[in-house]
């Protein structure tokens, strides 16, 4: 019934010069009608009409369009859309309104996830074009959505050509010249299309895009540098990507430019961003061979942690971290000896001194730090996180519970996932034992308030309740209210005690 009324309203519009009046009841009438009952009607939707009223420069009249089309179209199948409305989302795409623009890319979009329609839209170089034209754009929205079309088109053998093997290669090339920030969004495009598979790696590197990136990694200017080494992070976030950086020499050279920093007096832009590169290469790889074969990289990171400047100590901590974060990483640390030791002793400090942020950096590359999964607690590596938390102050259990008090969740929080890293450990558990007031300080639900501490308290009483041995060292009746902590769940309030107030009457 409702969807008879919108055709009747659809075939008025279509009729009429101005519809405005007709417009406004469509668009009311259209939020009741479900899409089922749309979809049915389907064949008898000629959008036409509404798309050419978008381009009649009146502004009610085009936002009414646009939110009577985002409706009809998703009944409408994508097969239909890239088939029977080609020329109008050609016109779409270069329209002066935003909303216009977005609209017309969500289609798009619909249509490259679509395996039959996908292949209409790769025939239109014009309307390709557009979406290529689209990245350059003022509005990052319509931007995003173009990449993300464009992304997802060369996922395919016949995508990949299209873009690479024809005219439109010479279009990104052209949009790229727009700015500095829109060729950043190209290189964006790349690397996400490079990162698919070694064959599209191929394609990227063959359009001479990929070099250009590079080149200008490792040019003169240092903003620019800052801001590609982001990308070319994601572009090592996958094997052949690594391999590939590897070959071309890229590796070594972010290494040397790490070792010439000393004598750069501009190196604090784009050093945190090439230190953390190493830092995600060595946890994806292996962080002994990485560590070996760029000695520099180990050796900027303890310089860092001594540096003035909180941002440099920030990005060193958080690579401590990752470099950490798993057992082969924790030993390459271990080797250091004594350095790693002084090094933690800084992170202590921090911990308790510096900025909110800092702290909480430190404290989370501490909780990476520390956590030894359960198959890999061998005596010896007991020994080395026991060691290494010993290293952190003279009381390291105090400083953290004494944090962990603070009046800031996000500090709070980052404290007790301290105590969760080590919570499975025995050495820890025994110090926990032996502090006074800890226990009880773990049964007590009253210290936490908001959601985020009461989960990051219910963690740690998971992992200690958890663990083989906490019985023996806590002993049974511990043991036991820690279970009950755990069955009660997170958020449980002790119902209040009511004899009292029978007493009295």
């Amino acid at each position: 019934m409702m969807a008879a009324q919108a055709l009747a309203l659809l075939r008025e519009v279509s009729r009429l010069e101005a519809p405005l009046e007709e417009l406004r009841a469509l668009q009311s009438v259209l939020q009741s009608v479900p899409l089922s009952e749309l979809r049915e009607q389907a064949a008898e939707l000629h959008l036409g009409p509404l798309f050419s009223l978008l381009h009649e420069n009146h502004r009610e009249q085009t936002a009414l369009c646009v939110s009577i089309l985002e409706r009809l179209l998703q009944a409408v199948e994508p097969v239909h859309v890239a088939r029977n409305l080609k020329g109008d989302l050609q016109r779409g795409l270069t329209h002066p309104s935003d909303s216009v623009k977005i609209l017309t890319l969500s289609q798009v979009g619909r249509i490259v996830e679509n395996s039959d329609a996908v292949t209409e839209i790769l025939n239109n170089a014009e309307l390709l074009k557009q979406v290529v034209y689209c990245i350059g754009g003022e509005n990052l929205s319509v931007a995003k959505a173009a990449i993300k079309s464009l992304s997802r088109i060369s996922l395919t053998q016949a995508g990949l050509e299209a873009l690479f093997e024809s005219n439109l290669l010479d279009d990104l090339k052209n949009v790229m010249k727009t700015n500095d920030i829109v060729r950043y969004r190209v290189y964006e495009l790349i690397v996400e299309i490079s990162s698919v598979s070694p064959e599209s790696l191929n394609y990227c590197a063959t359009s001479g895009l990929v070099t250009q990136l590079l080149r200008e990694l490792t040019g003169e200017d240092v903003l620019v540098r800052a801001t590609c080494i982001e990308t070319v992070t994601s572009l090592a976030s996958t094997h052949h990507g690594r391999q590939y950086l590897a070959q071309e020499g890229v590796i070594d050279q972010i290494s040397n430019i790490i070792v010439g920093a000393d004598s750069d007096p501009f190196s604090s832009f784009y050093l945190p961003g090439f230190v953390k590169f190493f830092g995600n290469l060595a946890i994806m790889d292996s962080p002994q061979q990485v560590c070996e074969r760029y000695p520099a990289f180990v050796e900027k990171v303890f310089e860092m942690t001594e540096s003035q400047d909180p941002t440099m100590v920030g990005v060193a901590v958080d690579t401590i971290g990752i470099l950490g974060s798993n057992v082969e990483g924790k030993q390459v640390l271990q080797k250091t000896g004594t350095r790693f030791e002084r090094l933690l002793v800084k992170i202590g400090y921090q911990a308790k001194n510096a900025s909110t942020e800092l702290k909480i950096r430190c404290l989370d590359a501490l909780s990476s730090l520390l956590y030894l999964p359960p198959e890999q607690q061998t005596d010896d590596l007991l020994r080395m996180t026991e060691s290494w938390f010993s290293s952190l102050s003279r009381d390291p259990l105090e400083l953290f519970r004494g944090i962990s008090n603070q009046p800031f969740p996000d500090l709070r929080c980052a404290a007790l996932k301290v105590f969760t890293a080590i919570a499975d450990q025995p050495w820890a558990q025994k110090l926990m034992f032996n502090s006074p007031g800890f226990v009880e300080y773990v049964m007590d639900r009253s210290v936490e308030r908001d959601k985020a501490s009461k989960d990051a308290k219910y963690e740690l009483v998971k992992a200690l309740a958890n663990s083989k041995t906490i019985a023996e060292i806590f002993g049974n009746p511990n043991y036991l209210r820690l279970r009950t902590y755990l069955s009660e769940g997170p958020y449980y309030v002790k119902p209040i005690s009511t004899t009292a107030v029978e007493g009295a009457e």
